[in-house]
């Protein structure tokens, strides 16, 4: 097997956004608003070169190769953010106990799990939206790296430890993921 010298990945720059590389930092600007990346950890080299961004690395290893394509996603991901958005949908699910659901700043509060007295809380983070309407939460934003993980933070703080997980399905469940939705 043969090595290749340089390994590029090409991602697309569409004409209403903005990419600007600063060494190994990243500031994508779109109709929504702006996102920044630091990928200085990465062993790659970026460039933009007539509309498109490439990411490419000189005599890769396997770990450097896949690396070129975490960057490259990342940016992809970056752009449909500003272009698009990004929202996740959780459901509310109680048996016995009714759980109520509220956002206070920049933390969701979730009173009345199973009838504990003191709320569990997760975390908003970045500039994520936060909405409660029934027994759905909607989570919105245009960083999926944001959005995702505030989702996964509210589904956590509902996890039931040392018991079984088939016969207490109480929690919030993320059922839905878009993207292009703001």
């Amino acid at each position: 097997m043969v090595k290749k010298m340089i390994v590029t990945k090409t991602v697309k720059i569409p004409e209403n956004v903005n990419v600007k590389v600063d060494e190994k930092r990243i500031i994508v600007k779109g109709p929504l608003g702006s996102i920044e990346s630091d990928f200085s950890h990465a062993p790659v080299i970026m460039r933009k070169d007539n509309g498109q961004l490439l990411v490419e690395a000189f005599w890769p290893n396997k770990k450097t190769n896949a690396m070129i394509g975490t960057v490259s996603s990342h940016v992809k991901n970056m752009i449909v953010g500003v272009i698009n958005g990004f929202k996740y949908k959780l459901k509310i699910v109680f048996a016995h106990f009714p759980m109520s659901v509220k956002v206070q700043d920049k933390v969701v509060l979730i009173e009345n799990f199973h009838g504990e007295r003191k709320p569990r809380k997760a975390v908003i983070r970045g500039n994520v939206k936060v909405t409660v309407e029934d027994d759905e939460i909607t989570v919105q934003g245009i960083d999926i790296i944001d959005v995702s993980q505030t989702a996964a933070d509210i589904q956590q703080a509902t996890q039931i430890k040392k018991k079984d997980p088939r016969i207490f399905l109480d929690g919030i469940y993320v059922f839905e993921k878009k993207r292009g939705v703001l």
